[in-house]
């Protein structure tokens, strides 16, 4: 990853992100989202509202375009795209976008306006704002790309399994790089649709907490831009391997032995050739919730075992649901960067159940080679391995 654009409830861009894991500070707040009555934390971004879409691109106007924009234009990332643009050409960069429910407030808005008027809304614009694959297309015009583009939902697991599917384009030799990344947005559908099945918490989330009772949902933006780099090269910091699996046990809960789990990352190890003892850390799927966090300590303990730190990063920022898996890649890279594996925010006293290593506390130590996992609805599975050559 030779750039990269972090923007969620911490914060826009990535110092942001940086400086509240470090400080251990979370971004979850009390809910305040408009029309959304419910007891629960939310990791709400600030500054969406305010954020303008180019003159060009106002038919994609919506939330979620606007987080989209909101995060491209941090950390540099439009100029640094530019270059790569300049080196290899506009048809030669694809763009791999992963979202759970794109615009779909937008639809919501307008189902309103129809209650009321049996009317829809004539600016209702469906193709660039609800439809899945406005995000890619909006990111492609914001960036004057022109490749290959593709839009992957697979719920939580959507913005893990873009780079899965961005390298196997770059080696089949559709495009010469990759902007990889997912965004969600905060919206009627999701904190109702998860508080209806009994998985949203009244407080901020506590993964692998003895009393933890759900999950606090986010939104969130994150892009990175994969290049090929030599095999010696240890400057950056790098796609190792992936693994994916669907084992299909249920619409909404894990298989309880974790099987699927175990098997994406069974794979990631697998492709990027490294052993269990060099994993440094890994990055929980860590919902919070009862069922998913005892599945995937099985998980872990079946192939890794008890030695390896292990966290969830949901208590910064909430379950950012389609954008979880490139938010914490990114949080990975910021933890290789700068040599610290965060604790788990919010997590008092570790279920006895639980049998991972859980780190409760930030603590300072040389990372390399980490696990990061998002594992969605109906058993989509990705496990990403992140690290330095070598």
């Amino acid at each position: 990853m030779s750039a990269w654009t972090l923007t969620n409830a911490l914060g826009a861009g990535s110092a942001a992100s940086l400086k509240n894991l470090r400080e251990q500070r979370s971004g979850l707040r009390d809910n305040d989202f408009p029309g959304i009555d419910l007891k629960t934390a939310i990791g709400r971004v600030d500054g969406i509202e305010e954020t303008e879409l180019p003159r060009r691109l106002q038919q994609f106007e919506c939330r979620n375009n606007r987080l989209a924009m909101l995060g491209l234009n941090q950390d540099d990332f439009i100029a640094q795209v530019d270059i790569a643009r300049s080196k290899y050409g506009a048809d030669r960069i694809g763009v791999f976008m992963g979202t759970s429910t794109s615009g779909i407030q937008e639809a919501e808005h307008a189902f309103a306006h129809f209650d009321q008027s049996n009317i829809v809304p004539v600016e209702y614009d469906y193709w660039h704002t609800h439809n899945l694959f406005s995000l890619a297309d909006f990111v492609s015009r914001v960036l004057n790309l022109s490749g290959p583009a593709q839009v992957i939902s697979t719920a939580c697991s959507s913005s893990a399994k873009v780079f899965a599917a961005a390298h196997r384009h770059i080696q089949a030799g559709f495009c010469d790089a990759a902007i990889v990344g997912g965004v969600d947005s905060l919206c009627q559908m999701t904190l109702y649709g998860f508080h209806s099945l009994q998985l949203v918490s009244t407080q901020p989330c506590r993964p692998a907490d003895a009393a933890r009772d759900g999950i606090s949902i986010g939104e969130a933006a994150g892009f990175a831009l994969l290049e090929t780099v030599e095999d010696d090269d240890d400057k950056n910091i790098c796609l190792l391997g992936y693994g994916e699996s669907s084992d299909a046990y249920h619409i909404s809960s894990p298989h309880p032995e974790g099987e699927g789990a175990r098997i994406s990352m069974e794979q990631a190890m697998r492709m990027a050739g490294v052993s269990a003892s060099e994993i440094d850390y890994v990055n929980l799927h860590g919902t919070a919730t009862p069922a998913n966090d005892a599945s995937e300590d099985k998980a872990i303990m079946t192939c890794l075992g008890s030695d390896v730190p292990c966290s969830s990063t949901k208590g910064w920022t909430g379950h950012t649901l389609g954008a979880a898996g490139i938010t914490e890649a990114l949080f990975v890279c910021l933890c290789i960067e700068n040599n610290f594996i965060p604790g788990s925010l919010n997590t008092k006293t570790i279920d006895p159940e639980i049998k991972a290593d859980i780190v409760l506390e930030n603590r300072p130590a040389t990372v390399r080679k980490v696990l990061t996992n998002s594992f969605g609805f109906g058993g989509s599975n990705c496990s990403l391995l992140l690290g330095r050559q070598g």
